[in-house]
This record gives structure tokens, sequence and C-alpha cells, in this order.
């Protein structure tokens, strides 16, 4: 049985990266892509943890060669996930969660229609200012401009299957936990899962 892909997408500051660790922590049977990255790495991300940092010249590369199942630029700096581990992993029918932005999620449905698309929002503007303002580690400047960008990073919900607002990070987890579990129990991958089962049944 393959494993499901998870496309976990929000504007900045909405809290997906919080809501993801939750996750992570709550035991769920779940493995998070590492993506990789031309920026440098910020106070407490951990290589190979958060990201994989390689310098730009590196990333083009790897691109140009065809490692990665999406990239995007995003703020000056390039992501991507590799394609080889998503693959192997799915195959081997590991659940598979990809934090990414919209474009990538575009491309990664493309190459694989039966991703599931979750997209996170704030419970409103002005929280989403206020986290980001939190952070304590970008300017004036590009927080105007990450809010002007969540506007239309926002544009993109129509594209997902679910949606998640992120006001209460309890609420968020356990409605995202229900995602995970719901599209376990489909008719189809039950079918496939319990086929000798629902064959006793009807005799």
């Amino acid at each position: 049985m393959q494993g499901n892909i998870f496309i976990v997408c929000a504007p900045s500051g909405a809290g997906k990266t919080s809501l993801v660790k939750a996750l992570l922590a709550s035991n769920q049977p779940i493995k998070v892509s590492v993506s990789y990255t031309s920026r440098p790495p910020r106070s407490r991300e951990v290589e190979g943890r958060d990201y994989h940092f390689v310098s730009r010249e590196t990333f083009l590369s790897m691109a140009q060669h065809g490692d990665f199942i999406e990239s995007a630029e995003v703020y000056g700096n390039l992501y991507g996930t590799s394609q080889s581990w998503i693959a192997s992993e799915i195959a081997s029918g590991r659940d598979i969660l990809l934090e990414i932005d919209w474009q990538g999620a575009q491309q990664v449905r493309r190459k694989f229609p039966a991703s599931i698309g979750i997209f996170i929002l704030p419970p409103s503007l002005e929280a989403l200012k206020y986290r980001l303002q939190g952070r304590a580690q970008d300017s004036d400047e590009v927080i105007a401009k990450r809010l002007h960008a969540a506007q239309a990073d926002i544009a993109h919900v129509v594209e997902f299957d679910y949606v998640i607002i992120n006001d209460v990070l309890d609420d968020a987890l356990r409605q995202m936990q229900a995602i995970i579990v719901a599209e376990s129990l489909r008719r189809t991958r039950q079918m496939l899962q319990n086929q000798n089962l629902i064959n006793q049944l009807q005799k």
C-alpha cells in the first residue's frame, strides 16, 4: 500500500511550523520531508532537521539534474524537495508531509495528483502581523513585504482540499490529526488493505 503525501501550505506567520512540530510530537505515524534551501540557517535551526542547507550554486546544480520534485524561489531564497526520497518513502507505505508554498504544491500535485492539500490560515491579518513581529528576526520592511505577500498566498486557498484556521494551536492540531485519520479510512485504501476481510464478510 502506497503512503499518502500531505502538502501543508500557509502564508508566512500563520503558524505552520509550530503546528507541524506539534503534530510530530503527538506521535502521529507520519514523516516530514526535509527540504533543501539556499538560505543560511536561522538561530536554533539544525542541518538535516529543519533544512538541508546548501549554497545557491549547489542548489541550482541539483535542480538541473532533476533532483527536486518541486522547487521555488521565495524572498530571494531557493527551496526544493528531494524527488527520490519522496518516491522511496511512499513506496514503502509511509505517509509523508511536505511543508511547502503554493507554487511547490502545484508542482507536486502535477506529479502526484492524489496528494492531499492542507492550507493553514491565521485567524486575522492583525494576528498574522503580530506573529511576524514576534519573531524579532525580520526588519519592518521585510515584515511589510511578507504581509503583502500573504494576501497573494491566501488567494490560492481554493486549490487545497482542507483549510485549518490556526487560532488555538491545540484545536488546529486536532483538526490536522482528524484529516490524516480520515484519509487513511478512505474506501479505496480500506478496500486494498482489508480485501480479505471484506471478501469474508460478503460470503
